[in-house]
């Protein structure tokens, strides 16, 4: 699927009436494609006129929900929107995944791994999870200030 196709099912919902701009792209759920999605997010936040600060950060929680929904699902691909509403951005990251809980918070410590949501808990105003509606998997959307 193209990036930014109309095709790209909706993760998030929003209220009628509220000027939204929305951008999804799908990708093969495999650790190589994960600068792909940082890639994708910061030309379209870019071409948005979303400041360099918002930019990175996306990028960076992109790339962490990205990276669990690699290694922690069994998903084939990985759906990423991101959506600029009222001041906000949010990003959200779809696996087809099923794993036998949520996402999870561990306790900071000394390993490489593991830290990807302490670091979008930090980087975001907001974030949550929420099982897919029609099917297996999962969303882990995250909200900042644009």
């Amino acid at each position: 699927m193209a990036p930014g196709t109309a095709l790209v099912p909706q993760l998030m919902d929003h209220c009628r009436g509220t000027a939204i701009r929305r951008y999804g792209f799908d990708l093969p759920a495999r650790a190589e494609f994960v600068a792909t999605a940082r890639r994708l997010t910061r030309q379209q936040l870019t071409q948005w006129g979303v400041g360099e600060d918002a930019c990175d950060t996306a990028a960076l929680i992109v790339s962490e929900l990205f990276t669990n929904a690699v290694l922690h699902t069994a998903s084939e691909q990985v759906v990423c929107e991101l959506r600029d509403s009222d001041g906000r951005l949010r990003v959200a990251v779809k696996d087809q995944g099923l794993r036998p809980t949520g996402p999870r918070l561990r306790q900071a410590g000394d390993e490489e791994h593991g830290r990807g949501l302490q670091l979008v808990d930090t980087l975001s105003s907001f974030w949550g999870t929420r099982d897919v509606a029609d099917g297996p998997g999962r969303i882990v959307w995250a909200e900042l200030p644009c």
